[in-house]
């Protein structure tokens, strides 16, 4: 009788790996969402629920379609809503400019889109990631993760010391193949182009990365999200934020 259950047993153990093995993760990408316009932010919610996919969010005080900033008060049902769904947060900077290059012995030249420059120092390059990480909590009640991305992913050696000073150890880019192309023009990189593009290259270990809407692209592309995390999906990819 012991020699028949052992056997029973080792079939059952024998059935059940294979389909253990058929729903393991055959690799973990990070999908990285940063503020933009803001106006399809609703829509890609509602794409990450239908996946059941968790995001990491860069988030800057951006001008959106509706006339505000994305880190005004009113979008706190926004924030909070993502904080519920179990979503990561990171810094982006509050104005989102551009860290271009370190000057002297102690600062950075962070410039605007039109060109204004700004020299920070330390204190002052912490004040700007700190409107963020303030504005957030107020929002939410939670702290943002010790993880940044300097907006257009640049950095300066100096930057990365600054931002390590005050709390964000951890820069956060993407990989070659998880450069979306959410903010190329649409007259060269066609959304099914770009789509074919990712489904063939991302690997496991991949970050990616898009925005919350783009100004400059005439064909949107946040409609694509849905069947590229269908496609990874299928391809046997797990979804993870990053945290630290």
């Amino acid at each position: 009788m012991r020699h028949a259950a052992s056997v029973l047993l080792g079939l059952l153990l024998c059935i059940a790996a294979p389909l253990g093995g058929a729903a393991a993760c055959k690799g973990t990408v990070y999908l990285t969402i940063d503020t933009g316009n803001m106006g399809p932010a609703e829509e890609i919610a509602a794409i990450l629920r239908k996946h059941d996919v968790r995001a990491t969010f860069f988030l800057a005080n951006e001008r959106t379609r509706r006339g505000d900033t994305s880190l005004d008060p009113a979008w706190a049902p926004y924030w909070r809503a993502r904080v519920a769904e179990g979503h990561a947060f990171g810094n982006h900077t509050w104005r989102h400019w551009y860290f271009r290059r370190d000057v002297g012995a102690d600062k950075v030249a962070y410039v605007s889109t039109s060109g204004e420059t700004e020299l920070l120092d330390e204190a002052g390059f912490c004040a700007e990631m700190r409107r963020v990480e303030d504005s957030f909590q107020s929002m939410t009640g939670q702290r943002l993760a010790p993880i940044w991305r300097a907006p257009g992913g640049r950095t300066t050696p100096r930057a990365l010391a600054f931002a390590k000073s005050c709390g964000y150890p951890r820069h956060v880019h993407w990989a070659q193949a998880g450069f979306l192309g959410d903010e190329l023009p649409s007259e060269k990189y066609p959304n099914d182009r770009l789509l074919a593009s990712s489904l063939a290259h991302i690997r496991s270990g991949d970050i990616l990365m898009m925005h919350l809407g783009i100004w400059s692209r005439r064909d949107p592309y946040w409609p694509m999200l849905d069947p590229l995390l269908a496609g990874l999906k299928a391809r046997g990819f797990c979804f993870s934020t990053i945290t630290s």
